[in-house]
Protein backbone atom coordinates (compact mmCIF):
# COMPACT_ATOMS: atom_id res chain seq x y z
CA UNK A 1 0.00 0.00 0.00
CA UNK A 2 1.39 3.29 -0.79
CA UNK A 3 0.57 5.97 1.94
CA UNK A 4 -0.66 9.71 0.36
CA UNK A 5 2.50 12.14 0.20
CA UNK A 6 2.13 15.54 2.09
CA UNK A 7 1.15 18.62 -0.24
CA UNK A 8 3.56 21.61 -0.50
CA UNK A 9 2.57 24.23 1.95
CA UNK A 10 0.55 21.64 3.94
CA UNK A 11 0.28 24.33 6.92
CA UNK A 12 -1.18 26.70 4.98
CA UNK A 13 -3.54 23.69 3.66
CA UNK A 14 -4.51 22.88 7.41
CA UNK A 15 -5.00 26.17 8.55
CA UNK A 16 -7.28 27.55 5.26
CA UNK A 17 -9.41 24.27 6.67
CA UNK A 18 -9.27 25.02 10.00
CA UNK A 19 -10.36 29.12 9.47
CA UNK A 20 -13.40 27.56 7.92
CA UNK A 21 -15.10 25.95 10.63
CA UNK A 22 -16.21 22.97 8.50
CA UNK A 23 -14.72 19.89 10.40
CA UNK A 24 -17.10 18.36 12.61
CA UNK A 25 -19.43 20.65 12.08
CA UNK A 26 -23.66 19.35 11.84
CA UNK A 27 -24.84 18.29 8.81
CA UNK A 28 -25.61 20.62 5.89
CA UNK A 29 -28.39 20.56 2.85
CA UNK A 30 -26.05 22.30 0.67
CA UNK A 31 -23.72 19.52 0.29
CA UNK A 32 -25.54 16.64 1.57
CA UNK A 33 -28.04 17.31 -1.57
CA UNK A 34 -24.53 17.17 -3.87
CA UNK A 35 -23.93 14.19 -2.46
CA UNK A 36 -27.26 12.55 -3.27
CA UNK A 37 -27.17 13.84 -6.90
CA UNK A 38 -23.93 12.39 -7.21
CA UNK A 39 -25.31 9.14 -6.15
CA UNK A 40 -28.10 9.29 -8.39
CA UNK A 41 -26.32 10.28 -11.63
CA UNK A 42 -23.69 7.50 -11.53
CA UNK A 43 -25.28 4.78 -9.89
CA UNK A 44 -23.01 4.34 -7.31
CA UNK A 45 -23.08 3.46 -3.67
CA UNK A 46 -21.13 5.65 -1.96
CA UNK A 47 -20.55 9.39 -2.48
CA UNK A 48 -18.84 11.77 -0.47
CA UNK A 49 -17.73 15.18 0.27
CA UNK A 50 -14.54 14.44 2.07
CA UNK A 51 -12.59 16.95 4.07
CA UNK A 52 -8.68 16.43 4.71
CA UNK A 53 -7.44 16.77 8.25
CA UNK A 54 -4.07 16.30 9.34
CA UNK A 55 -4.20 12.61 10.67
CA UNK A 56 -7.89 11.78 9.13
CA UNK A 57 -10.49 12.75 6.52
CA UNK A 58 -13.31 13.19 7.53
CA UNK A 59 -16.69 13.40 5.67
CA UNK A 60 -18.61 16.65 5.71
CA UNK A 61 -21.47 14.65 3.33
CA UNK A 62 -21.75 11.01 3.11
CA UNK A 63 -24.35 8.36 1.56
CA UNK A 64 -23.69 4.85 1.38
CA UNK A 65 -21.10 4.94 4.59
CA UNK A 66 -21.92 4.27 8.58
CA UNK A 67 -18.77 5.89 9.88
CA UNK A 68 -17.63 9.76 9.36
CA UNK A 69 -14.14 9.65 8.99
CA UNK A 70 -10.97 7.12 8.23
CA UNK A 71 -7.56 7.64 8.79
CA UNK A 72 -5.44 9.45 5.89
CA UNK A 73 -3.08 7.69 5.16
CA UNK A 74 -5.36 4.81 3.82
CA UNK A 75 -7.89 7.74 2.40
CA UNK A 76 -7.76 7.94 -1.63
CA UNK A 77 -8.44 11.41 -0.79
CA UNK A 78 -5.63 12.29 0.04
CA UNK A 79 -4.08 11.11 -3.02
CA UNK A 80 -6.44 13.26 -4.75
CA UNK A 81 -5.90 16.50 -3.39
CA UNK A 82 -2.43 16.20 -4.44
CA UNK A 83 -3.15 17.00 -7.92
CA UNK A 84 -5.42 19.62 -9.79
CA UNK A 85 -7.70 17.07 -11.90
CA UNK A 86 -9.86 14.23 -11.32
CA UNK A 87 -7.81 11.77 -9.15
CA UNK A 88 -9.53 8.10 -10.98
CA UNK A 89 -8.74 4.39 -9.71
CA UNK A 90 -10.88 1.91 -12.33
CA UNK A 91 -10.15 -0.76 -9.93
CA UNK A 92 -8.17 -0.34 -7.07
CA UNK A 93 -7.68 -4.67 -6.78
CA UNK A 94 -5.47 -4.50 -10.10
CA UNK A 95 -3.77 -0.60 -8.84
CA UNK A 96 -0.48 -1.72 -6.64
CA UNK A 97 -1.34 1.91 -4.91
CA UNK A 98 -4.09 0.50 -3.12
CA UNK A 99 -4.65 -3.67 -3.72
CA UNK A 100 -3.83 -3.99 -0.31
CA UNK A 101 -5.47 -0.94 1.39
CA UNK A 102 -7.85 -1.93 4.27
CA UNK A 103 -10.42 0.10 2.44
CA UNK A 104 -10.11 -2.10 -0.46
CA UNK A 105 -9.56 -5.63 1.36
CA UNK A 106 -12.65 -5.01 4.04
CA UNK A 107 -14.90 -2.58 4.51
CA UNK A 108 -16.16 -0.45 2.05
CA UNK A 109 -14.33 -2.89 -0.27
CA UNK A 110 -13.34 0.01 -2.77
CA UNK A 111 -12.95 -1.38 -6.31
CA UNK A 112 -13.80 1.61 -7.97
CA UNK A 113 -12.90 5.57 -6.74
CA UNK A 114 -12.92 9.26 -8.73
CA UNK A 115 -12.27 12.41 -6.75
CA UNK A 116 -12.29 15.70 -7.79
CA UNK A 117 -10.12 17.84 -5.91
CA UNK A 118 -11.91 20.75 -3.66
CA UNK A 119 -10.05 24.12 -3.78
CA UNK A 120 -10.73 27.32 -1.20
CA UNK A 121 -10.55 30.45 -2.77
CA UNK A 122 -6.76 30.96 -1.80
CA UNK A 123 -6.31 27.50 -4.04
CA UNK A 124 -5.65 25.23 -0.53
CA UNK A 125 -7.29 22.13 -2.08
CA UNK A 126 -9.21 20.99 1.20
CA UNK A 127 -10.31 17.52 -0.24
CA UNK A 128 -12.78 16.28 -2.40
CA UNK A 129 -16.27 15.46 -4.08
CA UNK A 130 -15.84 11.33 -4.56
CA UNK A 131 -17.88 8.40 -5.77
CA UNK A 132 -16.84 5.26 -5.05
CA UNK A 133 -18.37 1.65 -6.42
CA UNK A 134 -17.74 -1.79 -4.95
CA UNK A 135 -17.10 -3.12 -8.64
CA UNK A 136 -14.56 -2.05 -11.30
CA UNK A 137 -15.89 0.83 -13.52
CA UNK A 138 -14.97 3.70 -16.09
CA UNK A 139 -16.08 7.40 -16.49
CA UNK A 140 -16.54 8.73 -20.08
CA UNK A 141 -15.72 12.41 -20.86
CA UNK A 142 -19.13 12.94 -20.79
CA UNK A 143 -19.39 11.48 -17.08
CA UNK A 144 -15.95 13.16 -16.29
CA UNK A 145 -17.39 16.24 -16.76
CA UNK A 146 -20.55 16.01 -15.37
CA UNK A 147 -18.29 15.25 -12.01
CA UNK A 148 -16.58 18.04 -11.99
CA UNK A 149 -19.23 20.14 -12.69
CA UNK A 150 -20.35 18.49 -8.95
CA UNK A 151 -16.90 19.73 -7.58
CA UNK A 152 -17.36 23.30 -8.69
CA UNK A 153 -20.52 23.38 -7.33
CA UNK A 154 -18.87 22.15 -3.60
CA UNK A 155 -16.13 24.67 -4.28
CA UNK A 156 -19.11 27.35 -4.72
CA UNK A 157 -20.53 26.30 -1.42
CA UNK A 158 -17.14 26.56 0.53
CA UNK A 159 -16.34 29.76 -0.88
CA UNK A 160 -19.62 30.90 0.42
CA UNK A 161 -18.53 30.07 4.29
CA UNK A 162 -15.52 31.36 2.91
CA UNK A 163 -16.29 34.89 3.04
CA UNK A 164 -17.48 34.49 6.95
CA UNK A 165 -13.61 33.52 7.50
CA UNK A 166 -10.88 34.79 5.04
CA UNK A 167 -10.26 38.30 3.46
CA UNK A 168 -11.53 38.66 0.23
CA UNK A 169 -9.14 40.78 -1.38
CA UNK A 170 -5.97 39.48 -0.27
CA UNK A 171 -6.94 35.84 0.64
CA UNK A 172 -5.91 35.64 4.40
CA UNK A 173 -7.74 35.04 7.23
CA UNK A 174 -10.00 38.02 8.29
CA UNK A 175 -10.40 39.05 11.72
CA UNK A 176 -13.18 35.50 12.68
CA UNK A 177 -11.02 33.38 11.02
CA UNK A 178 -7.37 34.61 12.80
CA UNK A 179 -8.84 34.15 16.17
CA UNK A 180 -10.08 30.60 15.37
CA UNK A 181 -7.04 29.39 13.99
CA UNK A 182 -4.73 31.19 16.87
CA UNK A 183 -6.56 29.47 19.27
CA UNK A 184 -5.57 25.87 17.76
CA UNK A 185 -1.93 27.59 18.12
CA UNK A 186 -2.05 28.74 21.39
CA UNK A 187 -3.32 25.21 22.73
CA UNK A 188 -0.65 23.69 21.08
CA UNK A 189 1.94 25.63 22.56
CA UNK A 190 0.60 24.92 25.96
CA UNK A 191 0.29 21.22 25.25
CA UNK A 192 3.96 21.39 24.20
CA UNK A 193 5.46 24.03 26.44
CA UNK A 194 6.58 26.58 23.68
CA UNK A 195 5.92 30.02 23.30
CA UNK A 196 4.99 32.34 20.79
CA UNK A 197 5.04 35.70 19.25
CA UNK A 198 2.28 38.21 18.11
CA UNK A 199 3.36 40.82 15.61
CA UNK A 200 0.40 43.36 14.99
CA UNK A 201 0.92 45.44 12.07
CA UNK A 202 -0.13 48.67 11.04
CA UNK A 203 0.81 50.31 7.60
CA UNK A 204 2.30 53.87 7.24
CA UNK A 205 0.58 56.32 5.69
CA UNK A 206 -1.75 54.12 3.69
CA UNK A 207 -4.35 56.96 3.46
CA UNK A 208 -1.52 59.01 1.57
CA UNK A 209 -1.72 56.08 -0.60
CA UNK A 210 -5.36 55.96 -1.54
CA UNK A 211 -5.79 59.62 -1.24
CA UNK A 212 -2.63 60.42 -3.39
CA UNK A 213 -3.09 57.51 -6.13
CA UNK A 214 -6.55 56.14 -5.88
CA UNK A 215 -8.32 53.25 -3.97
CA UNK A 216 -7.70 50.30 -6.85
CA UNK A 217 -3.65 51.45 -5.79
CA UNK A 218 -4.21 51.15 -2.14
CA UNK A 219 -5.63 47.93 -2.55
CA UNK A 220 -2.84 46.62 -4.83
CA UNK A 221 -0.13 47.73 -1.48
CA UNK A 222 -2.49 45.73 0.52
CA UNK A 223 -2.01 42.60 -1.62
CA UNK A 224 1.62 43.52 -2.26
CA UNK A 225 2.16 43.68 1.94
CA UNK A 226 -0.10 40.37 2.60
CA UNK A 227 1.98 38.81 -0.04
CA UNK A 228 5.32 39.77 1.56
CA UNK A 229 3.96 38.74 4.69
CA UNK A 230 3.39 35.00 3.50
CA UNK A 231 7.10 35.00 1.76
CA UNK A 232 8.85 36.25 4.92
CA UNK A 233 7.16 34.47 7.62
CA UNK A 234 6.85 30.53 8.19
CA UNK A 235 3.89 28.14 6.22
CA UNK A 236 2.84 27.24 9.77
CA UNK A 237 2.91 31.10 11.37
CA UNK A 238 -0.86 32.56 10.91
CA UNK A 239 -1.13 35.35 9.25
CA UNK A 240 -4.55 37.69 8.99
CA UNK A 241 -5.77 40.90 7.82
CA UNK A 242 -7.59 42.15 10.29
CA UNK A 243 -8.78 45.01 9.46
CA UNK A 244 -8.45 47.53 6.78
CA UNK A 245 -4.58 48.36 6.43
CA UNK A 246 -4.15 46.09 9.95
CA UNK A 247 -2.57 42.77 9.68
CA UNK A 248 -1.36 40.52 12.34
CA UNK A 249 1.11 37.24 12.27
CA UNK A 250 1.22 34.86 14.66
CA UNK A 251 4.63 32.74 15.23
CA UNK A 252 4.84 30.27 17.50
CA UNK A 253 8.57 29.02 18.90
CA UNK A 254 9.81 32.41 17.86
CA UNK A 255 11.62 34.29 19.95
CA UNK A 256 12.92 37.80 19.92
CA UNK A 257 16.02 36.99 17.83
CA UNK A 258 14.04 35.32 15.38
CA UNK A 259 11.11 38.17 14.86
CA UNK A 260 13.67 40.78 14.60
CA UNK A 261 15.30 38.91 11.99
CA UNK A 262 12.62 38.08 10.25
CA UNK A 263 11.23 41.81 10.16
CA UNK A 264 14.21 43.01 8.57
CA UNK A 265 13.85 40.41 5.97
CA UNK A 266 10.22 41.81 5.85
CA UNK A 267 12.19 45.87 4.89
CA UNK A 268 14.19 44.19 2.66
CA UNK A 269 11.49 42.42 0.92
CA UNK A 270 9.24 45.86 0.59
CA UNK A 271 12.30 47.68 -0.32
CA UNK A 272 13.19 45.56 -3.13
CA UNK A 273 9.68 45.14 -4.62
CA UNK A 274 9.55 48.56 -4.74
CA UNK A 275 12.08 48.79 -6.68
CA UNK A 276 11.56 46.23 -8.83
CA UNK A 277 7.75 47.34 -9.53
CA UNK A 278 8.45 51.06 -9.62
CA UNK A 279 6.18 52.68 -7.13
CA UNK A 280 6.08 55.91 -6.14
CA UNK A 281 5.53 55.42 -2.96
CA UNK A 282 7.49 53.63 0.18
CA UNK A 283 5.58 51.02 1.65
CA UNK A 284 6.68 50.85 5.30
CA UNK A 285 4.89 49.63 8.37
CA UNK A 286 4.94 50.37 12.40
CA UNK A 287 4.37 47.24 14.55
CA UNK A 288 3.75 45.81 17.85
CA UNK A 289 5.35 42.57 19.10
CA UNK A 290 3.99 40.39 22.29
CA UNK A 291 5.55 37.25 23.59
CA UNK A 292 2.98 33.87 24.69
CA UNK A 293 4.33 32.56 27.73
CA UNK A 294 2.85 28.55 27.74
CA UNK A 295 2.24 28.88 31.08
CA UNK A 296 -0.26 31.99 30.95
CA UNK A 297 -3.48 32.26 30.30
CA UNK A 298 -3.43 35.07 28.00
CA UNK A 299 -6.24 34.50 25.28
CA UNK A 300 -5.73 35.85 22.27
CA UNK A 301 -7.92 38.40 22.33
CA UNK A 302 -5.52 39.95 25.43
CA UNK A 303 -2.54 39.64 23.01
CA UNK A 304 -3.84 41.23 20.34
CA UNK A 305 -5.18 44.59 22.58
CA UNK A 306 -1.66 44.04 23.92
CA UNK A 307 0.25 44.03 20.84
CA UNK A 308 -1.83 47.03 19.38
CA UNK A 309 -0.80 49.11 22.25
CA UNK A 310 2.71 48.62 21.54
CA UNK A 311 2.40 49.60 17.77
CA UNK A 312 0.78 52.59 18.40
CA UNK A 313 3.66 53.19 20.42
CA UNK A 314 6.00 52.37 17.50
CA UNK A 315 3.57 54.80 15.59
CA UNK A 316 4.39 57.39 17.78
CA UNK A 317 7.67 57.03 17.64
CA UNK A 318 7.83 57.06 14.13
CA UNK A 319 6.08 60.37 13.69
Amino acid sequence: MQEPALPIEEPRRLQTLRALRLLDSEPDERFDRLTRLAQHLFSVPIALVSLVDENRQWFKSCIGLTVSETPRDISFCGHAILGNGAFIIPDARADERFRDNPLVLDEPHIRFYAGCPLSAPDGSKLGTLCIIDREPRHLDEQQLSLLNDLARMAENEIAALALATMDELTHLPNRRGFEVLSQHTLQMCRRIGHGASLLFFDLNGFKHINDTYGHAEGDRALVLFAEKLTQTFRSSDVIARISGDEFVVLAADSGAEHIEWMLTRLQVALAEARKELGLEYRLSFSVGTVAFDAASDDSIKDLLKAADQQMYLDKKARA
